[in-house]
């Protein structure tokens, strides 16, 4: 491994970029296979339960390979299962039932205002000063949001923008909460307790509604696979390993190709419509989230 700090930083540079953007390029599949899921009849519960509990099981298998299996214990453990409990659980529980209401391209556009509900967080609950790049960030993110409600009314409604939106505040407390916890556990050991922990409670909602079922269709589980592998431990453990080479903010900037990818696999997958003010809409809010990682 200490080869690694040798390369030359050009080469450096080249593979963390890379390593993000396979992470970007895999988080922006999973709307794409929940509309596949859809398709498939599997329930949100089901597909969120195998989701989160098949990437855990490779989470830990990496990390016992890499000798960095560890024990969480006391306040630590609890806020680790916290966060996969309620904060993951519920971003992602949102996300896929906003996904019934709008196109996938949509969905992806509209959570990326998450960096701005961090910035409202942080100013509200641990007095950061809001400065004036932060302002127009937040502004950019909010007319975007108006421009892709308003861009295309069989792609986007009123119900399913709150929805995601809601997943992004979700999303955004999850962030914040974690912030603390990461100055003291690595993100990736974190990951492995945050995955089976939300998939527990999707275990939990989907047998007490008779909405889990395991699935018997071989189609049914490929798209399972996908869903855990392509779209959740694969980006998670690339993005991890990209922070190693450019930083935090430097992979948050990258991660922006997201959206974009998923807007394109939808228009190629399920001729989702891609109208011009959809495009401005999804630009404001990458140019406010590229504005709040350089703040």
């Amino acid at each position: 491994m200490g080869t690694v700090y040798e390369w030359p930083t050009p080469t450096r540079d080249r593979l963390g970029i890379l390593l993000v953007v396979v992470s970007a390029v895999g988080f922006g599949t999973l709307g794409i296979f929940g509309l596949y899921a859809q398709e498939a009849a599997l329930s949100i519960p089901t597909v969120l339960t195998f989701r989160f509990l098949l990437a855990a099981v490779l989470v830990w298998a990496l990390l016992a390979v890499q000798g960095r299996l560890t024990v969480l214990r006391g306040r630590t453990l609890a806020i680790a299962l916290g966060l996969g409990a309620f904060g993951y659980a519920t971003q992602s529980g949102l996300y896929f039932l906003g996904l019934e209401y709008m196109t996938a391209g949509l969905v992806a556009i509209v959570l990326y205002t998450y960096p701005a509900f961090v910035v409202v967080l942080a100013i509200a609950a641990i007095g950061e000063r809001a400065t004036p790049v932060m302002l127009v960030a937040l502004c950019l993110a909010l007319g975007g949001v108006v421009l892709v409600t308003g861009a295309d009314p069989d792609g986007a409604s009123l119900i399913g923008v709150a929805i995601v939106l809601g997943a992004a505040m979700a999303y955004a407390v999850y962030i914040t909460v974690s912030r603390a916890l990461l100055d003291r556990v690595d993100p990736l050991v974190l990951t492995a307790y945050v995955l089976p922990a939300a998939g527990g409670t999707f275990l939990a909602i989907g047998t007490a509604t008779g909405e889990f079922a395991v699935p018997t269709a071989p189609s049914a589980w490929l798209i399972l696979l996908c869903i855990a592998v392509v779209a959740t431990a694969l980006p998670v453990v690339t993005f991890f390993a990209g922070i190693k080479y450019v930083g935090a903010s430097r992979a948050g900037i990258i991660s922006t190709v997201e959206p974009p990818v998923t807007v394109a696999l939808g228009a190629a997958l399920f001729a989702e419509p891609v109208t011009a003010a959809t495009l401005a809409g999804g630009a404001l809010i990458l140019l406010g989230v590229v504005l709040l990682e350089r703040e």
